[in-house]
């Protein structure tokens, strides 16, 4: 009989199928804060990359986005204005960004799935519980409080669980994807306000895709 709120009493005193469903939120909690730790370590180096664009006032040739625009920059297309040219390179440079933020992110996405999933699971296990305290009580022929409450406590121990993985999932998902989403914006702006200056002063050489006259 429980004494007290012990969660590893309510873990080892519950049945099978409640304490898998209790490994499950565990892993799933594990699995939550992982990925908080990976998209928040990338956040920061996606809005360090991103000051790093441009350094002391000068384009930084070392960074990724600025390197892939310059390389296209160095392309001559026979017949292509500027205003091509200042396109063909806005489309590169934003193609290498749209990637950088993707691999930033990591599993992001799986929080919002955590986060709906979760709570299921633990009502499952709460739901299942139940039905096995029932039984017990049905089995034993009495129904008085100190019979049913363990078993009750037990099978809510699950929701609780549920819980426990879904709010922080919740939150984070929201704050993270909004983070990132000011973090794309400003690399957008930063990149558009970079491609004039790279295609009006990067040299250009003949492209293997030109036509020979």
């Amino acid at each position: 009989m429980h004494t007290e709120l012990n969660p590893i009493e309510l873990f080892t005193q519950a049945g099978p199928v409640v304490r898998a469903v209790a490994l499950i939120l565990a892993l799933l909690s594990l699995w939550c804060w992982a990925i908080i730790a990976n998209a928040s370590i990338g956040l920061y180096r996606a809005k360090k990359a991103t000051r790093s664009l441009v350094a002391d006032g000068r384009l930084n040739a070392r960074a990724d986005i600025v390197r892939a625009g310059l390389a296209e920059a160095a392309q001559d297309y026979d017949g292509e204005g500027l205003s091509d040219r200042r396109d063909r390179i806005q489309g590169e440079m934003r193609r290498r960004a749209q990637a950088f933020l993707e691999s930033s992110q990591g599993n992001l996405g799986s929080l919002a799935v955590i986060a709906s999933v979760a709570p299921f699971v633990g009502l499952f296990g709460t739901v299942w519980g139940i039905m096995t305290s029932f039984v017990g009580i049905a089995a034993a022929k009495d129904t008085s409080l100190a019979v049913v409450a363990p078993g009750i406590a037990e099978a809510l121990a699950a929701t609780a669980l549920g819980l426990a993985a879904a709010i922080p999932a919740a939150f984070a998902y929201n704050r993270l994807a909004a983070a990132f989403g000011r973090a794309g914006r400003d690399l957008a702006r930063r990149v558009d306000a970079m491609v004039p200056v790279i295609a009006d002063t990067a040299p250009a050489k003949p492209s293997p895709y030109s036509k020979v006259a």
